[in-house]
């Protein structure tokens, strides 16, 4: 019994392999860009020259109406002096622990001493000792 549905199932698998190939479809040729007619308007416009003492056209008066106003005071900045260092973990080449987060440790390799280094657990800077 399973040998003839085995020897069927191989001539029908063999017979549909010897079927013709269809050729995938033919794709439609694009369309190329036409230039636009010689009499329309470029993009952008040319310039004009600076007149000083002209009035300012309306556009203008519109933009500067809808600008967000600056804002009023920066926040300060810290100095560099103000920015604590970290504490060398001993027996432990290049990581230090972190004064922010204790028990943590930072791997300041490549760091010479003195750089700022941003805490990656608290996202605060101390310095590299």
């Amino acid at each position: 019994m399973k040998f003839p549905l085995s020897l069927a199932l191989l001539i029908a698998l063999f017979l549909s392999s010897c079927s013709d190939v269809d050729e995938p479809p033919s794709r439609a040729r694009r369309q190329t860009a036409k230039y636009p007619a010689a009499g329309q308007e470029q993009y952008p416009p040319q310039q004009q020259p600076f007149n000083p003492n002209a009035p300012p056209p309306e556009n203008v008066a519109r933009e500067e109406a809808s600008a967000a106003p600056a804002p009023t005071a920066m926040p300060a900045k810290t100095e560099k002096g103000d920015h604590p260092y970290g504490i060398p973990v001993p027996g432990k080449a290049h990581v230090v622990e972190s004064p922010f987060s204790p028990g943590k440790y930072v791997d300041v390799e490549g760091f010479p001493p003195g750089t700022e280094v941003k805490d990656p657990y608290t996202g605060k800077i101390f310095l590299v000792p």
